[in-house]
């Protein structure tokens, strides 16, 4: 394994070398120098490291473009003394940029799980961590939520069927939130589904209440998405895949397909709708078709950097950028190769490409989330991992999709979306103007971000007609495509430069 590790990371060394276009002896050089802004069209920037007033293990995009980010105190420590943060990113990254909230509910939120529910905007958390006899990483059944409109954090009056910690939470085509794995306390999982319906609360599946699903295999954050037939889809970090029963009493089928191993800390995506890239072990990287009742697997471009605890995050447009880690689980001593250096990923070309190089390492507990203005938020890593720095700041990733294509490292001028509805419906067309000529519009699901994963993340190509500055734009088909709640809607002009995104709430009540 170890020989394989080394060879893929070798093809991957040389493979950002022939694409960037350096050769002979001058090529780790170059990977470690600082993107040069000749080099930031091609490669994006990072700009400053910023302080943060906690170490943001878990990052969210509200429904208003701000986001809200727990995991520790303003020390950097965990407990039930853990605050929340709202931040602003149209007031920059100053103090005054940061609300600081607190935790009122007693809930150690730590590693637990958040999504925004589609109907109302608030944020659903789930489990965390217990201390027992001074011992950490008990699981909480505690759910709690977060009032985007009054900003604050309050119990929802009952707990779950089973305590969590290290959750995953979806949100399926019907609007309800999906809770998948976790573990229960220090020996046992708690493999049994769970769902919340906003309307008439929460249920279990015990049909799916299988060990060999979400339990010692498959507890530790499962990767999973809901398919275009209406089940769930998950692959386990042995190559394993099942589909999923999510209606009526739950149940599951066992996949007939393998991929190689992965690890709970690889990040996975759902790239397009119904494909998701999974980076594994080795650099080994898969392409999943997951749209037939048979997922159709082919082997990506290898990844020789592909990092632990490194986050994948798709960008406006459509391309996926992947940032922080390590070349070993949560081990500074690698260098820059694999700690510092970020990817950019193709579908369309299937190229993996440099990125810009982050002036700090983020292994453990580190997060990446794209932002309303298109750059990505990086940050965090800490918090008492082992061998890790606690990082109360954080670093704007700026994509290359940013910039002028002469090379002079100018930010390129960025068409407008002038006129949106907030709200838009399956399979309906939509009406809006640009202040320029555009070529393509993107939905990006705003997504909730932790170890390594980034949930409801998808990224939707949208088709359209032109009459002069208006656009008559087609919605997603239907939900199982594109699944209820908030959206960051992308005008990207003919140049490839995209919009500042307009938020908007897809969903079923609108006329």
């Amino acid at each position: 394994m170890v020989a394989r590790f080394a060879s893929g990371l070798l093809r991957g060394v040389l493979a950002v070398v022939v694409v960037g276009g350096v050769a002979g002896a001058g090529w780790w050089q170059w990977l470690q120098q600082a993107v040069t802004p000749a080099e930031f069209h091609l490669r994006g920037k990072f700009g400053s490291v910023v302080p943060w007033p906690i170490i943001p293990i878990q990052v969210a995009v509200l429904s208003d473009g701000r986001v809200l980010a727990y995991g520790t105190d303003r020390q950097g420590q965990q407990g039930s003394n853990e605050v929340f943060d709202v931040w602003d990113p149209r007031k920059g990254t100053g103090p005054d940029a940061h609300l600081v909230l607190p935790n009122g509910t007693g809930t150690d939120i730590f590693c637990s799980g958040a999504v925004i529910i589609p109907s109302s905007g608030q944020v659903l958390l789930v489990g965390g961590d217990r201390t027992v006899n001074g011992v950490r990483n008990w699981s909480s059944p505690d759910i709690n939520f977060y009032d985007i409109k009054t900003g604050v954090i309050k119990s929802a009056g009952r707990t779950m069927e089973r305590p969590r910690w290290y959750p995953t939470v979806m949100t399926l085509a019907n609007g309800e939130i999906l809770i998948l794995g976790g573990r229960l306390d220090l020996e046992h999982y708690a493999p049994i589904p769970e769902l919340f319906n906003p309307q008439t609360g929460w249920r279990t599946l015990p049909g799916a209440d299988k060990n060999e699903l979400f339990g010692s295999q498959n507890w530790n954050y499962p990767r999973a998405w809901q398919t275009p037939r209406g089940d769930v889809f998950s692959l386990n970090r042995l190559g394993d895949m099942y589909s999923v029963k999510v209606d009526g009493q739950g149940g599951f089928t066992k996949l007939p397909q393998k991929v190689f191993r992965g690890h709970s800390y690889l990040p996975s995506l759902m790239y397009a709708p119904g494909k998701i890239l999974s980076m594994r072990l080795g650099g080994i990287t898969y392409n999943i078709d997951i749209n037939q009742p048979e997922p159709v697997i082919k082997r990506a471009a290898w990844s020789g950097l592909a990092r632990f605890n490194a986050t994948a995050t798709v960008l406006a447009d459509g391309k996926v950028y992947v940032s922080g880690g390590s070349l070993r689980n949560n081990d500074n001593s690698s260098g820059i190769l694999s700690n510092r250096l970020s990817e950019i990923w193709d579908p369309a070309t299937d190229k993996w490409l440099p990125g810009a190089v982050a002036a700090k390492a983020r292994l453990y507990h580190s997060v990446a989330l794209l932002l309303q203005d298109g750059t990505v938020l990086t940050g965090a890593g800490g918090a008492g991992a082992k061998d890790a720095d606690n990082n109360l700041d954080a670093e704007i990733y700026y994509p290359p999709y940013l910039f002028k294509a002469d090379g002079s490292g100018q930010f390129a001028e960025r068409p407008a979306i002038q006129a949106v509805p907030d709200f838009i419906s399956w399979d309906k067309a939509f009406q809006l103007k640009a202040s320029a000529p555009i070529g393509r519009f993107t939905l990006v699901k705003m997504g909730s971000a932790t170890h390594s994963q980034v949930y409801d993340q998808r990224f939707i190509e949208l088709n359209f007609k032109q009459n002069g500055d208006v656009y008559e734009v087609s919605a997603p088909s239907n939900p199982l495509v594109a699944p209820p709640g908030y959206y960051f809607l992308f005008a990207v002009d003919r140049q490839g430069v995209p919009s500042v995104a307009k938020i908007i709430r897809l969903d079923t009540a609108v006329s």
